[in-house]
């Protein structure tokens, strides 16, 4: 099963003075599983790395994408249907985050690497008590 990231996880690798970088890259360098990515964080993650570090680091992230080292799941219309459910369910929860649960929900993967706690520790999704966080 693949491992679900979120944009801060991804923005988290290239910023080496980011606080999650090595606590990130440590828990990634110990799991086999392939990084599977929302479409729906692409844009977000692109934006932070280009205004944050620089146009390489956003090249480098879209080259990485190309290359298949992150794979890349889209959005089905019944995830856009939950999407709005889960946005109009939770204070705070916004469309990239609500995508995230949407698509966590369908392909039925409890463990998300995320930086956010705050969003997603908040969220029940429907198919498990709750996501597993890590690192």
């Amino acid at each position: 099963m693949p491992l679900l990231v979120d944009t801060g996880i991804l923005y988290a690798l290239a910023d080496r003075t980011d606080a999650w970088h090595q606590k990130s890259t440590r828990y990634l360098r110990s799991v086999r599983q392939r990084l599977l990515a929302p479409v729906s964080i692409l844009a977000e993650v692109c934006y932070l790395l280009r205004d944050r570090i620089g146009e390489q680091a956003e090249l480098a992230f879209v080259t990485s994408i190309a290359a298949g080292e992150v794979a890349v799941e889209d959005l089905k219309a019944s995830d856009w249907t939950r999407v709005a459910e889960l946005m109009a369910q939770y204070d705070g929860i916004g469309m990239v985050d609500a995508s995230v649960i949407a698509i966590a929900e369908r392909l039925k993967i409890d463990t998300l690497a995320t930086t956010d706690r705050r969003h997603f520790t908040m969220v029940r999704p429907a198919h498990v008590e709750r996501l597993t966080l890590v690192p």
